[in-house]
């Protein structure tokens, strides 16, 4: 470990963490948008559910950031609700 004032982003790269917290961090972000985006149009999880032809416990299990959800699947959940998913690389 470097001494003081060390960049945190390296010290969690140092120790092996980075990627897993962008992931997650990444994840979190997206389960966001997906619950303001349901809370906008006034749909529950249960009426998702139901739209997309599947259970809520899926629906539960998608906008869950520690869940491995597909990208197919998080971009059927973005149609449902009238979204698109746009990704890129940085």
């Amino acid at each position: 470990m470097k001494g003081r004032g060390q960049d945190f982003s390296d010290f969690m790269k140092e120790q092996g963490l980075y990627e897993e917290a962008q992931e997650l961090a990444t994840k979190k972000v997206l389960a966001a948008q997906f619950e303001a985006e349901m809370k906008r149009q006034k749909i529950s999880k249960s009426a998702l559910a139901k739209k997309l032809r599947t259970t809520r416990t899926a629906v539960d299990n998608a906008l869950d950031p520690s869940f491995n959800t597909s990208l197919s699947t998080i971009e059927r959940f973005a149609r449902a609700l009238g979204k698109r998913v746009s990704v890129s690389l940085v």
